[in-house]
């Protein structure tokens, strides 16, 4: 029998509508009343660590699962389901990728329908979550994530669309495996990530988009002493607008860590253009540049590393590639 601790933090899998048709939290959590269908294969336990939505999880509480997880590894657990909002659930999964030790396997999911609309879909997700999480197949894999039958790495999942069960996609990638009818089976595994067992959590650390004609104002507003690192989701391969350029050369000036990668669904950000503004000129005013990731798992990870204490040096090697 495998033991699988399941760990509720709210979201859309534990609301449902009021009269008026909105969604929204209840005093309780409809998951707790679940009842396992794995008969004596699988004993659950179940834990409401917060139940809110995902737009309330902070960093601060994505470090409150993680210590619970820790604790969980040396509480005799075979696996951990996380549920979620499916907001945030793609930060959230990669800051415990992060910051996580390979113990056991820890597989999120959420729902995309409350549990009182036609096609729900939070229990179904729930299910194939617990199947994961007890399959000997996904230890050594990294957080997972588990939605409509995909399985899908922590490092490069995300939220493509606001309302489809289909949103979870790993561009360029795909899914590392699937939860068919006969079981869980997975195609391919990842390489680990440095794993940094963090205490505490950092703030003031941003995100920021760049887009046509942008001027200096953003930049200018975040060189704060309080500011501890700054993500740009630049222009294609690794590009800025000239305009912006003096006040990211302040930024770095105040020894701010400034990490760029690309506001493009597919590809990784380069130094490949030497125009004004281009990559080639980015790279050599020490902005670093981090390939693979999105802006808000780029984010995460400087976060991550911030946190942990780490020097120029290695803030820069742990941030430049996802497989650092």
């Amino acid at each position: 029998m495998k033991k699988i601790l399941v760990l509720h933090t709210g979201g859309t899998i534990a609301m449902s509508a009021d009269e008026a048709g909105n969604v929204t939290p209840g005093a309780e959590n409809p998951l707790d009343n679940y009842q396992s269908s794995f008969g004596a294969d699988i004993e659950l336990e179940t834990e409401d660590v917060f139940n809110v939505p995902s737009p309330h999880i902070t960093p601060a509480r994505m470090l409150q699962l993680k210590q619970r997880i820790d604790k969980a590894a040396h509480e005799g657990v075979d696996g951990v389901v996380v549920t979620h909002g499916t907001d945030t659930l793609e930060e959230t999964a990669y800051f415990l990728d992060l910051t996580l030790p390979n113990e056991l396997p820890v597989v999120i999911t959420g729902a995309m329908r409350s549990a009182n609309e036609i096609g729900s879909d939070g229990l179904h997700n729930l299910e194939t979550a617990i199947q994961t999480a007890s399959t000997p197949d996904a230890a050594e894999k990294g957080v997972l994530v588990v939605m409509n039958d995909e399985i899908h790495s922590a490092r490069y999942v995300t939220k493509t669309h606001t309302t489809n069960v289909a949103t979870f996609r790993t561009p360029t990638f795909g899914p590392i495996g699937l939860v068919a009818n006969k079981g869980v089976v997975f195609f391919e595994s990842l390489l680990r990530s440095t794993v940094c067992p963090i205490q505490s959590v950092t703030d003031n650390v941003f995100l920021i988009k760049a887009y046509a004609g942008m001027g200096p104002e953003l930049f200018d507003a975040i060189a704060q002493p309080t500011t501890h690192g700054v993500v740009i989701e630049a222009l294609g391969a690794g590009n800025l607008p000239p305009a912006t350029l003096p006040a990211v050369q302040k930024l770095l000036d105040m020894q701010i860590p400034v990490v760029l990668v690309s506001r493009c669904f597919n590809g990784i950000a380069q130094d490949v253009y030497a125009y004004e503004g281009g990559g080639v000129q980015l790279k050599q005013m020490g902005v670093i540049f981090c390939q693979g990731l999105n802006g808000q798992k780029a984010r995460i990870k400087l976060l991550v590393g911030v946190s942990a204490g780490m020097s120029t040096d290695e803030l820069a090697r742990f941030v430049a590639t996802a497989n650092s």
